[in-house]
C-alpha cells in the first residue's frame, strides 16, 4: 500500500513503520515494566542467588589450602555465573514456555512487528536484570565474604566480555529449550532440573577441585563451568588458579567455548523454536 506525502513523493506503509531495532527497545521497555511490577517475582528473582551464596559461603568459611582464597570467597565468585544464567536461561525458558502456552506468542505473530523484536525484547530484559542481579552479588560478596573488587582495567574488561558472551549464550539456550516443555504446567521442571545439575557440576555449590573429573567433563560442554571460571579468573588472585581443573584459568578456551554457545544456541533457536504450542498443530 502507498501513500502520497505533502510533497508528492510515494511512501510504502513498510517504510512508515519503525524498524526492528527500535521496536526491539519498546518490547525491551514493556518487558522490563511488566517484570518489576510483579513484586513478589522481582524480590525471588532476585534473592534466591543471593540467599544460596550467603549459605554456603556461611557455612564453608575455612581457607582453601594452597589457594591463597577462602571457600566464601568462591562460592561469592561462581554465583555471579549462576545468577546471570538464572536471569537468562532459567528465566527465559520458563517465561516464554508460558506465552506459548497462553497463546501470547500467536497474537504476537499475527501482529507487524518483525519477530526479531520480540527476541531483542527479552535480551534487553535479561540485560537488565543480570546486571541488577550481578550487583547484588558483588555487593554481597565484597560486604560480606572478603571479595576483592579488581583493581586493573584489564580485569573488568575480562568481567564484561564474559558476562556478555555467558548472558548471550544462556538466552539463547533459554529461548530453545523454551519449546521442550509440552505446557506451561511442566516448564519450570524441564528448565529447573538441568539448571540445578549443571550447578553442582560447573563448580557454583561445591568446589572444583572436590568434583569427580568426569562430572566436570560434562560440565564442560555448557556454558557455565566456564562463566564461573572466568568470574573467579577475575575476582581471585593468581594462586587460585591451582584448584581449576586445567590448573590456569583459560581465558582463551572460556572465550571459544561462550562464542561456541552462542553460535550453537542461534542454531538451535532456529531449529526448534515454536510460537505455537504442541496442541495447536
Amino acid at each position: 500500500m502507498t501513500t502520497t506525502t505533502a510533497g508528492g513523493t510515494t511512501a510504502t506503509r513498510q517504510d512508515r513503520l519503525p524498524g526492528a531495532w527500535r521496536i526491539g527497545l519498546i518490547r525491551g521497555a514493556l518487558e522490563i515494566k511488566q517484570f518489576f511490577r510483579v513484586r513478589d517475582q522481582v524480590v525471588f528473582t532476585f534473592a534466591f542467588p543471593v540467599v544460596l551464596m550467603a549459605l554456603f559461603a556461611s557455612i564453608f568459611r575455612d581457607d582453601v589450602h594452597g589457594a591463597g582464597v577462602s571457600a566464601s570467597q568462591l562460592y561469592a565468585s561462581a554465583m555471579i555465573g549462576a545468577g546471570l544464567m538464572s536471569t537468562s536461561f532459567q528465566s527465559l525458558g520458563i517465561s516464554i514456555a508460558i506465552e506459548r502456552d497462553e497463546k501470547v506468542l500467536r497474537r504476537l505473530r499475527g501482529t507487524p512487528m518483525p519477530k526479531s523484536a520480540y527476541f531483542l525484547g527479552k535480551l534487553w530484559l535479561v540485560l537488565v536484570t543480570g546486571i541488577a542481579e550481578t550487583a547484588l552479588l558483588l555487593a554481597a560478596g565484597t560486604l560480606l565474604f572478603d571479595l576483592d573488587l579488581p583493581t586493573s582495567a584489564g580485569k573488568w574488561l575480562t568481567f564484561c566480555w564474559v558476562l556478555v558472551l555467558g548472558v548471550i549464550g544462556c538466552s539463547l539456550l533459554g529461548i530453545a529449550i523454551s519449546s521442550v516443555p509440552k505446557s506451561s504446567r511442566s516448564a519450570s521442571s524441564v528448565v529447573v532440573l538441568p539448571f540445578l545439575v549443571l550447578q553442582f557440576i560447573s563448580g557454583v555449590y561445591i568446589s572444583v577441585d572436590t568434583v569427580p573429573d568426569w562430572m566436570l567433563t560434562v560440565g564442560a560442554f555448557f556454558p557455565l563451568k566456564w562463566m564461573c571460571q572466568g568470574f573467579r579468573g577475575v575476582f581471585l588472585p593468581e594462586q587460585a588458579k591451582v584448584l581449576e581443573q586445567a590448573g590456569a584459568w583459560e581465558y582463551g578456551r572460556i572465550a571459544l567455548v561462550l562464542g561456541a554457545w552462542c553460535v550453537a544456541g542461534l542454531a538451535l533457536c532456529v531449529m526448534t523454536f515454536r510460537w505455537k504450542s504442541r496442541d495447536e498443530g
